[in-house]
């Protein structure tokens, strides 16, 4: 039997100190990577939902702007002599009736006129 000299225990050399801290380096820099990539590719899904649901939205709003009727063209405006009689002679009804009084008709007249 060969003797190689006393064997040593208790804390490691140099290089298993080395070998150690690269074990646990190369550990660590994969675990970050595959925790890097996972939450990547959860980014990358929430924007894709994300961009589907505008899309989605989108399209409802066209749907919708293409369904809708187009809104009804205004009145013609009623010819203005006409309107004005008309309301003088609603005026007059009123005051025979009894409704407005005398000042009160004046008033509405005036406002009508325009004076």
């Amino acid at each position: 039997m060969v003797f190689r000299g006393p064997r040593r225990m208790g804390r490691p050399g140099l290089l298993g100190t080395v070998a150690r801290t690269a074990v646990i380096t190369g550990t660590a820099r994969a675990t970050s990577n595959a925790m890097n990539r996972r939450a990547a590719n959860k980014d990358a899904e929430q924007q894709a939902r994300i961009d589907e649901a505008a899309q989605q939205q989108y399209a409802e709003q066209q749907a919708a702007q293409q369904q809708a009727p187009p809104p009804p063209p205004p009145p013609p405006p009623a010819p203005a002599g006409g309107d004005l009689v008309s309301r003088l002679q609603e005026l007059a009804g009123l005051k025979e009736a009894g409704v407005l009084t005398d000042e009160e008709f004046a008033a509405a007249k005036a406002k009508l006129l325009g004076s």
